[in-house]
């Protein structure tokens, strides 16, 4: 049987190039959304907030994504030193910042030859709602190794304590590496960073991100939009490689489960651990996520950012792309904003 699709009229369509990062998944829009409005990236995200919600909706609930599924829209720069914009989306609502996103959307623009890569700067520049990312692009043996430097990573609160029940008092800490987080140590608290834990870990991880958020409520230096806590990591020294500074297993969102170690986890991550005197500037660690892939950061430089004390992470990581779509909307689809099932 031969379908004839050109007879296929009157649906709405979007074009995507899927990808992932360490196992992590993202959706890239390529066309089919109208244009953004805003003159800085934090006024472009609360446009889509407001007016194209739907559209984030569509691509990433079910039918056409899960529960897991993770997006960036390109838009374009809005600072000087930008090439293009970005702007995250997930089951939720909209990130602050994605470090697997950075490097699945550079991996693809070097792979597609679409920015030049030895261009004045240096770097490839890239707005998101956290800051200026400069991304870098290391061509070696025909692989393609990419690198980003984050915004500026810092503590925020160290040892702290709240009660959960069935585990008694939970010590966590909370640093920001382009989004905030709770960090827990699993291995204090006998919690499993494995795959066959993470119904358990989900169930925490929404709980204690919610506890948090109401008790210690986080003030970033400098932008209001961005002050809330995105997720709860917890850390755990019981890695599958030997070389493996620890595993990461980061809950963020509405429940999502990062495949990846996460790029803005691992950055704050970085900040926490040089705060706590454990890892030296310029010093690369190896973080791996629930399914073993994993990432490298280090600190590589200390700074004042608005009176806090911060490093600039830089994170590395591996892409892929997994395929490329046209999704389709009949105006008489009965699921035309999807739904979710855990």
């Amino acid at each position: 049987m031969q379908f004839n699709l050109n007879k296929l009229t009157g649906y709405q369509s979007v074009k995507t190039i899927d990808m992932h990062t360490e196992g992590e998944p993202l959706r890239i829009i390529l066309a089919g959304y109208p244009e953004i409005i805003g003159d800085t990236i934090l006024a472009k995200r609360q446009y889509v907030t407001r007016h194209l919600d739907h559209l984030r909706k569509f691509l990433m609930y079910e039918p056409r994504g899960h529960a897991d599924m993770y997006g960036a829209l390109i838009t374009t720069p809005c600072t000087s030193n930008a090439d293009f914009g970005i702007l995250f989306m997930h089951n939720e609502g909209y990130s602050s910042m994605c470090g697997h996103g950075i490097l699945a959307v550079v991996s693809l623009a070097v792979e597609t030859q679409a920015i030049e890569l030895n261009n004045t700067k240096g770097y490839i520049g890239i707005d998101t709602p956290a800051g200026l990312i400069k991304a870098y692009v290391n061509e070696h043996n025909k692989t393609s190794q990419i690198s980003f430097d984050n915004v500026p990573a810092f503590v925020e609160l160290t040892e702290q304590v709240i009660y959960i029940e069935g585990f008694g008092d939970v010590s966590f800490d909370i640093a920001y590496g382009g989004a905030y987080y709770v960090f827990v140590d699993a291995d204090k608290i006998a919690v499993s960073c494995s795959p066959e834990n993470q119904q358990q870990l989900i169930n925490l991880g929404r709980l204690i991100k919610n506890l948090v958020a109401k008790q210690y409520p986080v003030n970033h230096p400098l932008e209001q939009d961005l002050s809330f806590i995105y997720g709860t990591i917890f850390y755990s020294s019981k890695t599958t490689d030997a070389q493996s500074h620890s595993r990461h297993v980061c809950i963020f969102a509405d429940g999502e489960v990062d495949r990846s170690p996460t790029g803005t986890g691992v950055s704050a991550r970085v900040a926490l651990l040089h705060h706590q005197q454990s890892v030296e500037l310029n010093t690369p660690i190896i973080i791996e996520s629930i399914v073993s892939s994993n990432m490298t950061v280090m600190a590589t430089q200390p700074l004042d950012y608005h009176g806090v004390n911060a490093v600039i992470p830089r994170v590395s990581g591996r892409s892929y792309i997994t395929g490329i779509h046209e999704f389709l909307l009949n105006k008489q689809d009965i699921f035309p904003q999807g739904f979710l099932l855990r």
